[in-house]
């Protein structure tokens, strides 16, 4: 493509705009390379899903792609086997639910009113794993939480650790009521992972314990007393076995995940296109001026219109590209069919 030609038809800024309307990161990207086309049958293909698209729209409404998230670098570790971090396990859970949204939207009953058009096939062929998904949403909480009913594993230590935080605050307590005196101030705080009490440093010898820090004037220091040392070394046990039980449920997340790779793949490439086609016709919709039809791109080519000009005929259709634009640009930059000088 005549790259001068398109910077003189300021096609950047038709991008820029089709950019915005895509709801996904992976539809923008696609938006943003997309380049006019000069196949004749693509861009009638295109214009025939826009325009389906626009149909569904006028009967459903709009559907959301904003859960669509880039998932290829995940995809990649799960075939060598490894397994996916919580945050890459919700962005396949996001990806699914995506894939289920608009799977039930593209769904209807062939009628007169509604015939399958040229985007039944993508939304058919998305597959939403339900149980799977399913499955990482009970087990997964957020971002920074796994269910406690992720594994009978995972339950049982963190009950032991409830346990073990209860006694620890009950003898601290204890101390706190009975040694206001030696303290700067009446709380339990954490010092390196450990429940510690703010000492004033006069009174350290009254509080038996291990120092694990102090304040930056060097009035409080922070001491776990004695009588829960022993408990949180038994918590800091129980915190090793809880991590090692969420790894546990992680890897078995991913080993279900594991034989549908191919399927995340072409999930997330559909998913995508859609973006891209309900984009377009959102960008459309908000456009004040008609758009470019095939017709158009037919004259264009009767009337010897030079090549380059002819390929953003067709990338203008590809895209809805307000008419207004074209014709603005027609008559400042036409070419002559004979000569091949240009005008303006």
């Amino acid at each position: 493509m005549n790259q001068k030609a398109l910077k003189t038809l300021e096609y950047h800024k038709i991008i820029s705009q089709l950019t915005e309307y895509a709801g996904s990161a992976p539809g923008k990207l696609l938006c943003k390379n997309l380049m006019p086309a000069t196949d004749y049958e693509a861009i009638v293909q295109a214009q025939t899903e826009t325009t389906d698209a626009v149909s569904r729209i006028r009967l459903k409404g709009s559907l959301s792609f904003s859960g669509v998230r880039d998932i290829r670098d995940s995809l990649k570790r799960l075939e060598i086997g490894s397994a996916l971090s919580i945050l890459e396990l919700l962005s396949v859970s996001s990806l699914l639910t995506a894939a289920a949204r608009a799977r039930a939207y593209g769904r209807h009953e062939e009628s007169e009113e509604f015939p399958d058009d040229s985007l039944d096939g993508m939304f058919r062929t998305l597959e939403p794993l339900t149980p799977v998904n399913t499955e990482i949403k009970r087990c997964i909480l957020s971002e920074d939480e796994v269910s406690d009913d992720a594994s009978p594993g995972l339950r049982q230590v963190r009950r032991s650790m409830r346990g073990i935080n209860d006694r620890i605050h009950t003898q601290l307590n204890s101390i706190l009521n009975s040694s206001r005196t030696y303290l700067q101030d009446a709380v339990i705080t954490m010092r390196d992972g450990r429940y510690c009490l703010p000492v004033k440093s006069e009174y350290k010898s009254q509080v038996n314990g291990m120092v694990h820090d102090q304040s930056a004037t060097g009035s409080t220091l922070f001491i776990e007393p004695m009588a829960v040392i022993q408990l949180n070394n038994e918590l800091r046990t129980l915190e090793i076995q809880e991590q090692k039980e969420i790894e546990a449920v992680l890897a078995s997340l991913s080993n279900e995940l594991a034989p549908y790779t191919e399927v995340l793949a072409l999930d997330l490439e559909l998913l995508t296109q859609l973006d891209f086609i309900f984009a377009k016709v959102i960008c459309r919709a908000n456009s004040d001026q008609y758009t470019v039809a095939i017709g158009l791109w037919k004259m264009l080519e009767k009337e010897y219109i030079d090549s380059w000009y002819t390929s953003f005929a067709a990338g203008a259709v590809l895209i809805s590209i307000p008419i207004a634009i074209l014709f603005l640009y027609m008559q400042r930059y036409y070419v002559d069919g004979v000569s091949g000088a240009v005008k303006g």
